[in-house]
């Protein structure tokens, strides 16, 4: 299993959304149709799981020391905005209110790949934040930045 790519789809007005048919069955086969969706800690966007792969994310966050500051803020945001959600027999996802309002979800919706899970992004944030990712790394190569370690044994 891996998500990847972007695709761009419509928010009815009731906040429901179409996953892309090509993923449509491996949420059927590896998660009966159920997802998780929380918030990602540091961007306005948020996460989708399939719930199988949730689960375990969420028993490793809950097995971590709660009396740790930062690890209790993780824990709250994560965990406490996590919404379990059915895929209805069309492949539409109901975003709360809640979680709509977090992510600045309108119309339009991109759903970005990122193996395990999909990011879902406001149409306008995806945007703003792709010219500035793409920026940053021009500007890293102007100044020299050299590679991380992690991703200099890696041919793209």
């Amino acid at each position: 299993m891996s998500f990847r790519g972007v695709n761009s789809c419509n928010v009815d007005v009731k906040g429901r959304f179409a996953i892309p048919t090509k993923y449509r069955e491996t949420f059927a086969e590896i998660a009966d149709s159920k997802c998780v969706i929380t918030i990602d800690t540091e961007d306005d966007c948020l996460l989708l799981y399939p719930l199988p792969i949730w689960e375990e994310i969420e028993k490793k966050l809950q097995a971590l020391p709660s009396l740790n500051r930062k690890v209790r803020r993780i824990q709250r945001l994560l965990i406490g905005h996590a919404s379990e959600i059915d895929i209805d027999s069309q492949g539409r996802i109901l975003l709360p209110p809640i979680l709509r309002q977090f992510a600045k979800v309108e119309k339009k919706l991109m759903i970005v790949g990122q193996g395990n899970k999909f990011e879902l992004w406001s149409d306008h944030n995806w945007t703003e934040n792709c010219q500035e990712w793409l920026q940053q790394g021009k500007d890293m190569q102007k100044e020299g930045e050299e590679v991380p370690d992690e991703l200099s044994s890696i041919s793209v």
